[in-house]
């Protein structure tokens, strides 16, 4: 189950991390145990931010992925359900189906 991991943490906290050095150690440290397939890392809403894409086995791995950012980093997470092009390929049955079953009650209601 790939997975969108959102981590934003308080100025504070990572003034505080910045300060003493640890911040670089801490977000590598994270990632080097949840090897995420990508990693990004930018502001929203006025805080520090990692965005990582991860491939989870199970759904009980959720609290590995999200809980060091929880208490290294007095973090905020947010996990979304998320797809890249290959699942996205292979929903397209799915997705067919869906149309060709509720496609035209949407098309009528408008």
């Amino acid at each position: 189950m790939r997975v969108f991991l959102k981590a934003s943490f308080p100025v504070a906290t990572g003034n505080r991390a910045i300060s003493d050095g640890s911040i670089i150690q801490t977000i590598q440290s994270i990632l080097d145990e949840v090897k995420p397939e990508a990693a990004y890392f930018l502001d929203d809403g006025g805080e520090r931010t990692a965005y990582l894409f991860c491939d989870l086995k199970d759904a009980s791995q959720i609290p590995a992925l999200s809980e060091p950012w929880f208490l290294a980093l007095d973090a905020k997470v947010e996990i979304r359900p998320a797809m890249n092009a290959a699942d996205l390929a292979a929903a397209a049955p799915a997705i067919d189906r869906a149309v060709k079953k509720y496609g035209a009650r949407t098309m009528t209601a408008r």
